[in-house]
């Protein structure tokens, strides 16, 4: 198979240990109509490191199977809503913190 990477969603991870599935979606013209059409394919993706949430967008890449089904490993993680949300939230506990400091009277 020639190499390919392919950019997409995960769409569910954790019910397999490194594994996660990705969604990838692709645009097409159809035939007879000639209207845009969205296909999608779901991979099987090898995630060493379990680092992988719902809804990251990555990239994956084909590689020499790791199992029966398991034809693409993580290449990269482009963009992770729920990390990007976990890291604002710990900005906002520390300026809260701060705030809290700066309001108490130090005796």
């Amino acid at each position: 198979m020639p190499p390919m990477a392919l950019r997409g969603i995960v769409t569910k991870v954790g019910f397999m240990q490194k594994t996660a599935t990705v969604t990838v979606s692709r645009w097409m013209e159809h035939n007879v109509t000639g209207k845009k059409i969205e296909r999608t394919k779901k991979y099987l993706t090898h995630d060493p490191n379990n680092e992988l949430r719902q809804d990251d967008v990555v990239i994956i890449r084909n590689c020499p199977p790791v199992s029966a089904r398991k034809r693409f490993k993580l290449e990269r993680v482009i963009k992770s809503p729920e990390a990007q949300r976990q890291l604002r939230r710990a900005q906002l506990e520390v300026q809260q913190q701060q705030q809290q400091a700066l309001q108490s009277p130090q005796p």
